[in-house]
């Protein structure tokens, strides 16, 4: 599959699809650096409409930020970081999840990434979300941490 095609279908409406590819990309990512020179196009998929979209580019993203040399994840963290309280919290949960691996990978970004989850602002969430995603923030820090 052509890396167009690749966009296009984690970007479609077959959700299945498309998150059956977000996870196949994200383990490969994790194995080796196949995917890393897509780092950019996952990169604008962060701003996308749909928020599926954007937890499919965060996990992504996180996966590939172990190879990042050039430092295009640390000009990406303030954008990264804006969806730790992003508008719909199953992506801020995403994003949140996905923080300590960036940590893992990026240890020169760790006392950014605690702030912003230390400052994350949570009050615009329904009460039902607003525990979860605080438990999601502290088993982050506690990840972080070790």
């Amino acid at each position: 599959m052509d890396f167009d095609a690749c966009i296009a279908r984690l970007t479609g409406k077959d959700a299945k699809a498309a998150y059956a590819l977000a996870q196949q990309i994200t383990e490969e990512s994790r194995a080796s650096d196949t995917w890393y020179s897509h780092f950019d196009e996952f990169a604008a998929l962060l701003s996308h409409k749909n928020s599926l979209v954007r937890n499919r580019a965060i996990s992504i993203l996180a996966a590939n930020a172990r190879w990042d040399r050039a430092g295009k994840f640390d000009a990406l963290l303030d954008e990264f970081l804006s969806h730790v309280a992003d508008a719909k919290p199953i992506t801020a949960r995403q994003c949140v999840a996905a923080l300590p691996e960036v940590a893992e990978a990026k240890p020169e970004l760790i006392s950014r990434i605690r702030a912003a989850l230390e400052q994350a602002d949570l009050s615009g969430y329904p009460d039902s979300m607003r525990p979860l995603i605080l438990k999601d923030i502290v088993a982050a820090l506690q990840k972080i941490e070790e």
